[in-house]
């Protein structure tokens, strides 16, 4: 692993305990035990640093879809994906994605070109699964509703203490299959 791609991940754990917004080279730079020139040096820029720390957190999220064995059906794979959703590592890869998405709405880079290359790789990696588990040329289809089912339920969730996130993902699962 290359000193460059160390740091990434570095700030990526970083990033994933204290956020992205109000990120500041100087306190992640200290917590790495190197200097905010040395994160530039490496990176070039803070913008191509948060690009690196967004794909890093890309990639361990697709990661946890990627290792999914095959569902038995499409309703087990919508179950499957939720209980991989719910996992602490990608719940937290989530809320960064989440923050990144904010930023991105407003046009601020590197977030939303950042956001658009997650939003490829990490719906591909739900089509595969979805056709390793049946879905065939629904899919693509499938993985898109899926992926704005389960941001909606990861938005709400924090918001509405009642809801019951598992019951609302079962109703989805029925539905898609």
């Amino acid at each position: 692993m290359s000193k460059k791609d160390e740091l990434a991940r570095q700030a990526t754990d970083y990033a994933l305990d204290h956020g992205l917004i109000g990120l500041s080279l100087r306190p992640l730079a200290a917590a790495l035990g190197t200097s905010d020139r040395m994160l530039i040096y490496h990176f070039g820029s803070k913008d191509a640093l948060v690009a690196a720390v967004l794909e890093t957190s890309c990639d361990l999220s697709v990661r946890t879809i990627r290792d999914l064995p095959a569902s038995s059906s499409v309703r087990q794979a919508v179950l499957d994906l939720w209980a991989a959703f719910e996992m602490p590592q990608l719940q937290r890869c989530q809320r960064l994605y989440v923050e990144a998405a904010a930023l991105g709405l407003f046009g601020r880079e590197p977030y939303a070109t950042s956001v658009r290359a997650s939003n490829d790789v990490w719906l591909a990696e739900m089509v595969a699964h979805l056709r390793r588990s049946g879905a065939d040329d629904r899919a693509e289809g499938l993985a898109v509703l899926i992926d704005a089912a389960f941001n909606g339920i990861l938005l709400d969730q924090p918001l509405e203490e009642a809801r019951d996130s598992r019951r609302i993902v079962e109703d989805l699962a029925d539905a898609l299959a």
